[in-house]
C-alpha cells in the first residue's frame, strides 16, 4: 500500500506541476483532456489511491503536451 501511495504522490505532483506550468486550472485541464475535473481533483489530492486508467493518462499527457511515458514511469518506479 505504501508503494502505491508513493507512486500516486509522484504522479499527482507531476500532473499538478505540468498543469501549473501551462497556467491551467483543474477545470481547464479537464476540458482540454475531455475528462471530469473531479477526476483531476482526486488524482492531485490523492483522494483516489488507485492508479488512473491508461486512457486517462493518455488524455492528460496529450492535454499537457508531454509524453505519457513520464506518467507511466511515476507508476512503475519507486
Amino acid at each position: 500500500m505504501e508503494n502505491m501511495k508513493n507512486t500516486s504522490i509522484k504522479l499527482a505532483e507531476l500532473i499538478r506541476e505540468k498543469r501549473k506550468e501551462k497556467g491551467l486550472s483543474q477545470e481547464q485541464l479537464a476540458e482540454i483532456a475531455k475528462i471530469d475535473y473531479k477526476h483531476i481533483q482526486n488524482i492531485e489530492s490523492l483522494k483516489r489511491i488507485n492508479d488512473p486508467k491508461l486512457s486517462t493518462l493518455n488524455k492528460l499527457a496529450k492535454a499537457l503536451e508531454m509524453p505519457v511515458d513520464k506518467m507511466i514511469d511515476c507508476l512503475i518506479k519507486n
